[in-house]
């Protein structure tokens, strides 16, 4: 049986459905629960929102409600979370959806796969969208396509959707398929009827649309010897009145998903421009290239001191209306003035929420699915309607800390050793005087990634708990520019750690935290952070939480070795003696404070072997550790009922180890 074709198929009437009653006391189940909305999208006609939303432990349930009839809910499917977890569902039309699927697999070696599903708004059928390779496929696709243009050919349930080909043995049959490589197919979600669009070829890595179903711009990421990616994804162009492929630009893959050069993201078809980030003096910044052959190219929007890193879409064709970035806090700029007035509209008419998102709209744009929220709001969805101008709320994000009074996030920043002033945000317990308070330092995942101002379950926890939380965004972070990002956080690790560390120092000489009740918290690099904080400074932190965490840099890149993107995290890694000197599990003997690891034994991007040897070379140095593992679950923990359980349990340590109440 097909694992997709595990999902249960069902329609009745009810309310939508979250995980069980809580207990009002117990914090650890509020803020551990998944989001109540973890994806929502409008039909075209403006009249449905399907919402994928969370069950018991890790379970799913689509859910499409009816705008029109008061937010009258119809469940259509399932999801148990083990292995098959929903993560999306969009509108193909106003009577069908496509849905996608993640499952990570144990069978020999753990793998991911996703897969597209069809299903009816009324429940009645479900198909398979992802084409399967047959008993003679000589391989299997673990990608099982993306939706790339809602709009199609412009015909109603017309779709462009990536299909991954796999070809099949030829011996004993002229019918064997033997096309290889991502191609596009246009597909008809009403009668499943598809054609090939773009032939597959076996080095092509992306397909863009112009949001009128005519691929223009293609990514083409070299196989080297060995079966290895190359550093470079070189990317072609379409001029309107040709299917000739024409150099566009190359892009320079680092391992940790960062680029430069020019990334193509989205083509005006009316501009007939493609816009992309490139590298602008220090910074990343956003810009146009025109698609007519002369490949002229200008700037629309960079500033010195942080990217620009997000693209503001809206309608059914994708249509590029603004860019974003983050100072503070985030900001988006409009390039379209009337969505800018309707911005300043929804800013009044929603006070105390600035952070607002377009999430989609109707296929006219008349209807807009919004989320609105702030550091002290985890949100709320809504529906505008531009007619009448009515704003409609839909549900909240995060049902179980509906009225519960929050911790809000300041901007700060701090100087490190060299004076260099690190920014971040600092999260104090609500009601609190802010001074001699038990406090974590909480560095972020990646390396290559940042902090943001906005609701953080895991720091809103702990400052509900009493703590001071500071996030910083340490040297090594991205959005502030290749300098600031350095080689990055483990080949400067030094650097990176040295700011961690300085956080700490500075929450101490600032008074906000007690000097014998300071803590370290963090998840994936976070977690690596917070053990190798310990290595260059062993009497700082008392008490040490790891989630996830690197932990033996030689390990990490062994975990790569038989897969295509060995070169990248191998030179992502680099040699040399920061690679010792930079684990954290050979370093075991310098760490004093007592540790707590969590891990899920499906990790995919980090095995959980590396907190195995974590934990046993702190037992082998006399230390106090403690390894929890979560069985089925990988890098993320995505299941309430075990968040749950890691946040009692770190809350616990923590409390115990600093002390706290004493």
């Amino acid at each position: 049986m097909k694992y997709w074709q595990r999902l249960t198929v069902y329609v009745f009437a009810g309310a939508v459905m979250v995980s069980p009653a809580l207990a009002d006391d117990d914090l650890a189940a509020k803020f551990g629960a998944r989001a109540s909305i973890e994806a929502m999208s409008i039909s075209p006609d403006g009249k449905h929102v399907a919402m994928v939303v969370p069950m018991a432990g890790r379970a799913s349930a689509l859910i499409v409600g009816d705008l029109a009839a008061g937010g009258a809910t119809k469940p259509l499917l399932t999801s148990s979370g083990d292995p098959d977890r929903l993560q999306s569902c969009d509108w193909a039309s106003d009577t069908t959806l496509i849905c996608s699927i993640f499952m990570v697999i144990k069978s020999g070696i753990t793998a991911q796969f996703t897969r597209l599903v069809a299903i009816n708004a009324d429940g009645s059928k479900m198909h398979e969208v992802s084409q399967e390779g047959g008993i003679r496929a000589l391989g299997f696709a673990q990608n099982g396509g993306d939706v790339i243009d809602w709009t199609g050919d412009g015909k109603p349930g017309n779709v462009l959707i990536t299909r991954v080909y796999v070809p099949e043995q030829t011996i004993g049959t002229s019918l064997a398929q033997t096309r290889e490589g991502l191609g596009v197919d246009l597909l008809n979600v009403e009668s499943m009827a598809r054609h090939v669009v773009e032939q597959p070829k076996h080095d092509a890595s992306d397909y863009i649309t112009d949001g009128r179903g005519k691929v223009r711009v293609m990514g083409i990421l070299p196989i080297k010897s060995g079966e290895m990616l190359s550093e470079h994804i070189d990317f072609q162009y379409r001029t309107p009145d040709s299917d000739n492929w024409r150099p566009l630009s190359s892009v320079t893959l680092k391992g940790d998903g960062t680029v430069g050069g020019f990334q193509p993201l989205a083509v005006d078809p009316d501009k007939n421009i493609v816009y992309g980030f490139d590298d602008d003096h220090s910074t990343r910044g956003l810009f146009e290239i025109a698609l007519d052959g002369s490949l002229k190219k200008s700037l629309v929007l960079s500033r010195p001191d942080v990217d620009i890193d997000g693209l503001v879409r809206i309608g059914r064709a994708q249509r590029v209306v603004g860019a974003t970035y983050v100072t503070d806090k985030r900001v988006a700029q409009y390039f379209d003035p009337d969505i800018e007035k309707l911005r300043t509209a929804l800013g009044n008419a929603l006070p105390g929420k600035p952070l607002i998102s377009l999430l989609g709209s109707s296929a006219d744009e008349h209807d807009l699915l919004l989320f609105a929220g702030s550091d002290t709001d985890p949100g709320h969805y809504y529906v505008f309607h531009r007619a009448t101008r009515h704003l409609e709320s839909v549900l909240p994000a995060r049902n179980e800390l509906e009225g519960m009074t929050l911790a809000s996030v300041k901007p700060v920043s701090y100087p490190a050793a060299d004076s260099t002033q690190i920014p971040g945000y600092l999260t104090l317990p609500p009601g609190s005087d802010g001074k001699n308070l038990p406090a974590i330092v909480m560095p972020h995942g990646g390396p290559g990634a940042r902090d943001e101002w906005g609701f953080d379950w895991l720091a809103q926890f702990f400052a509900a708990r009493g703590f001071a939380v500071l996030q910083p965004n340490f040297r090594g972070s991205t959005g502030y520019g290749d300098a600031w990002f350095q080689k990055n956080g483990f080949q400067s690790w030094r650097t990176a750690i040295g700011d961690v560390n300085d956080g700490g120092r500075w929450l101490v000489k600032q008074g906000i935290a007690s000097p014998d009740k300071l803590a370290i918290v963090g998840w994936s690099y976070g977690g690596y952070a917070a053990l190798q904080s310990a290595v260059l400074d062993p009497n700082l932190f008392k008490a040490i939480v790891a989630i996830a965490p690197v932990t033996d840099l030689e390990m990490l890149r062994q975990e790569s070795l038989n897969f295509t993107n060995y070169r990248l995290v191998d030179a992502f890694i680099g040699h040399g003696v920061h690679v010792v000197e930079g684990s954290p599990a050979r370093n075991a003997s310098k760490i004093k404070a007592p540790v707590l690891l969590f891990h899920g034994d499906l990790d995919q991007n980090v095995n959980i072997q590396e907190s195995r040897m974590m934990a046993d070379r702190l037992k082998d140095a006399g230390d106090k550790v403690e390894l929890v593992e979560f069985h089925n679950l990988d890098h993320y923990l995505d299941d309430s009922t075990a968040r749950a359980t890691m946040l009692r349990r770190a809350d616990a340590f923590l409390h115990s180890t600093l002390a706290i109440g004493k």
